[in-house]
């Protein structure tokens, strides 16, 4: 049986799933409101990975098909379900990317344990910053320091990161597990809440076969005859990036915001 996602229509290639469900979009749009701050922003975060969470696991993991008693099988011989469920022993690592990945990783972790047999799933912490030119552009990103559990061999690997601008803060991150040094993972995936054209175009070209799921596709700084076609047509002409490549129309820093910490 395959999971059918509700997503929005897009011309970036099959690997990438912009999820269309009001609810969520509708909660998207009250966290990014300059009204939104602490304590409901963490807890809009959470429950919005919470769904997220979710649905990656229904598009991207694998089944199996289960026979498991319950209460009734006491007293009635057929009280057994069988049926297709997750399958449990998929090995996962979540990726904490510090600060903005804090929350959210921490949100798939606990989910995931909840779902599969919690001595296969894995949390690693990667902290990072931007590094950014006297002009206040993004050049790139910097690991300065890592907690890595070990091998991702055969590992389905999680990086749940709000905010999908440049994509070099990701990019620099997937490398650290596809370099050969932690083996060879069996699919990567990105869990965003917001991604730009800009975003996109650098995951699929230097990380191929990267899976993407975010919950909304920001190109607000196209012309109008760009945003009036359909995502990915003219993807060359699309931009989601200001001059300081911040999303537009984006939400702010969701770092500061999700630690109240404005530096």
């Amino acid at each position: 049986m395959t999971f059918v996602l509700s997503e929005l229509e897009h011309r970036y290639g099959p690997d990438v799933h912009v999820l269309d469900d009001p609810f969520l979009t509708t909660q998207l749009a009250r966290l990014c409101s300059p009204q939104t701050a602490q304590p409901g922003f963490n807890l809009l975060v959470s429950s919005l990975y919470t769904s997220l969470i979710r649905t990656v696991i229904n598009g991207e993991y694998p089944r199996a098909f289960a026979e498991i008693p319950t209460r009734m099988l006491a007293t009635n011989r057929n009280g057994v379900f069988r049926g297709e469920v997750v399958e449990l022993r998929t090995p996962t690592v979540v990726v904490d990317i510090a600060r903005a990945g804090i929350l959210p990783s921490q949100i798939c972790f606990d989910t995931l344990n909840h779902v599969l047999q919690p001595e296969v799933v894995r949390q690693d912490h990667v902290i990072m910053a931007r590094v950014t030119n006297e002009g206040h552009q993004v050049t790139g990103a910097a690991i300065s320091g890592s907690k890595i559990g070990g091998s991702a061999d055969g590992c389905f690997v999680l990086f749940p990161d709000p905010m999908g601008a440049t994509g070099g803060s990701l990019s620099t991150a997937i490398r650290s597990y596809t370099d050969g040094s932690l083996g060879r993972p069996r699919k990567l995936i990105t869990l965003n809440l917001i991604i730009t054209p800009e975003f996109i175009r650098r995951l699929t070209t230097e990380h191929p076969g990267v899976v993407i799921y975010a919950l909304r596709l920001d190109r607000g700084l196209s012309a109008p005859d760009v945003l009036a076609t359909v995502p990915g047509t003219r993807w060359d002409e699309e931009s989601g990036l200001d001059e300081r490549q911040y999303i537009v129309p984006g939400g702010g820093g969701f770092g500061e915001l999700m630690n109240n910490s404005w530096v």
